[in-house]
């Protein structure tokens, strides 16, 4: 998924963005309001990561205004204050959850696939379709009994494809979905993970075509 961090420290901005590229996201790191307006005119985003101190501003006031203007991208406050209060009003403001610093990261990204699930109507993190059973929390493709492991940014393309299936993505799209600003990438590395992607999914009666000028969808053969 592609996630917008709003974080002033870059050395947490960084460690931060590392975790969450381990598991196949894309982070673009704003470090102002200013910046995070900017990126979010630019490209949609799954997730906004929302500091509350900020250079020009508050975060909260960011997303008070993000709201009247009905953008409803998930988003996760991070907060230093353990004040009940403090996160109540963030919550009743618009939030979809809030971690306090310092934060375990294995916390954070627990915290992310959960606000992702619920954003998807997801309770279960299985999803069947088409003889496979996909887990998108053990990172596991199930084809006839036989677990197959999905590395992050196959995961991450399995999810974009069976989040709409039938739906044509283009390539630029997946790069916009699966990379940062910040990687170079070109057109083969979409066609690489997607002939991995074709190769875990041997023997269930899905398929993931190609339309030659259009992009890929994932359906039913």
């Amino acid at each position: 998924m592609r996630f917008l961090l709003v974080e002033d420290s870059d050395e947490l901005a960084r460690a931060v963005a590392s975790r969450l590229a381990m598991e196949g996201h894309g982070v673009d790191h704003a470090p102002t309001l200013a910046d995070a307006r900017h990126f979010l005119e630019t490209v949609p985003y799954d997730l906004i990561l929302l500091d509350i101190s900020l250079p020009d501003g508050d975060g909260r006031d960011f997303l008070v205004r993000e709201r009247a203007a009905r953008r409803d991208t998930p988003v996760i406050m991070m907060t230093a204050s353990a004040s009940v209060s403090d996160r109540v009003s963030t919550l009743d403001q618009g939030a979809d959850d809030y971690i306090t610093k310092p934060f375990d990261f294995a916390e954070l990204q627990a915290r992310c696939r959960a606000v992702l699930r619920r954003r998807d109507g997801a309770i279960d993190s299985r999803r069947h379709f088409a003889g496979f059973v996909f887990d998108s929390l053990a990172a596991t493709l199930t084809v006839a009994g036989e677990v197959r492991e999905l590395r992050a940014r196959e995961l991450r393309l399995l999810e974009i494809l069976l989040s709409r299936p039938g739906q044509a993505y283009s390539k630029a799209h997946l790069i916009d979905r699966l990379f940062s600003f910040d990687e170079e990438v070109s057109d083969n590395a979409i066609e690489v993970y997607v002939g991995r992607l074709r190769r875990k999914l041997e023997g269930s009666g899905a398929r993931l075509e190609t339309l030659r000028g259009v992009g890929y969808r994932l359906i039913p053969e």
